[in-house]
């Protein structure tokens, strides 16, 4: 199994973990960790460098948190952040992913060597689609949200919502591929997080299986989602006050049964830790 991107034909007959990159000083995980406009994003750099060196297989860049109620950002100023970023992460000999739904952000992105685009909107917005038409090899992942960052927790989904979330990823594969769009450039996430209630993302995981009837690799985010703090904390704090840092073994639990159910992509935070379950998951098989 191969995803096709830009510059990479990755394997994906192994699990492959794509580590994040935040941009912003706003993100629910490490905002502000590693952006510093007056330090010219070194911290960002670095962080690029050291995901590397903990095994990540990809990175993904992002300058726009999409965390519940964040408020859109000015495309000149999410174009400030991620595009010193990926300049130097496209020398690194990995394959660079860009988070964005802006179409311009990655029409810039991809022209600086970028591999792949990561939308939320799963190209929805009008022109993304257009953009990564006109790239005939750039990598796309495909993912469903429901309603928008500012009002998707607010009002969550209703009911299943695994045949839902699917019936939504097979048709706008579909509308890819009847552009021209290679079935083996295109990845799908199911949106941990992303407008459902914690127990329907755990249907999500439990029933992950399901999602694999669409035909095309699953890439899935479970890094340091609150439905994670939700099922493991052993104190009277509530989610939101609960340090992200105790989320780690959660994640990695997570992202290993993500695996295990058909995942080949895990999107984290905790790059080292993930890849050492992984061997040990490997090595069990």
């Amino acid at each position: 199994m191969i995803w096709q991107t830009s510059r990479f034909q990755i394997d994906l007959d192994q699990p492959r973990v794509m580590g994040i990159v935040n941009v912003t000083p706003d993100s629910f995980s490490d905002g502000g960790k590693y952006f510093s406009e007056g330090s010219g994003l070194r911290a960002a750099f670095g962080h690029c460098e050291q995901l590397i060196r903990d095994g990540a297989d990809m990175l993904d860049i992002g300058g726009e948190s999409s965390r519940p109620g964040a408020l859109p950002l000015p495309l000149d100023e999410e174009l400030a952040r991620v595009l010193p970023v990926v300049r130097h992460a496209v020398r690194l000999g990995v394959p660079v992913s860009v988070d964005t739904y802006k179409p311009q952000v990655m029409a810039a992105m991809l022209d600086l060597g970028a591999d792949i685009v990561n939308d939320i909107w799963a190209l929805r917005q009008p022109g993304a689609l257009e953009v990564v038409a006109q790239h005939p090899a750039c990598g796309v992942c495909l993912m469903h949200m429901h309603r928008e960052p500012q009002t998707m927790q607010a009002v969550p989904m209703e009911g299943d919502v695994v045949p839902a979330v699917l019936a939504f990823l097979k048709d706008q594969a579909t509308t890819l591929e009847a552009l021209g769009i290679g079935r083996t450039r295109i990845v799908l996430d199911p949106g941990i997080g992303f407008g459902k209630a914690v127990e329907q993302n755990f249907s999500l995981l439990a029933r992950q299986r399901e999602l694999l009837a669409a035909g095309y690799p699953l890439l899935v985010g479970w890094s340091r989602k609150s439905s994670l703090a939700a099922v493991s904390s052993t104190s009277l704090a509530s989610v939101t006050q609960l340090d992200v840092a105790d989320r780690m073994v959660p994640s990695v639990a997570a992202a290993l049964l993500a695996v295990d159910r058909g995942a080949r992509i895990v999107r984290v935070h905790d790059v080292r830790e993930t890849v050492q379950a992984l061997k040990v998951w490997t090595a069990a098989r």
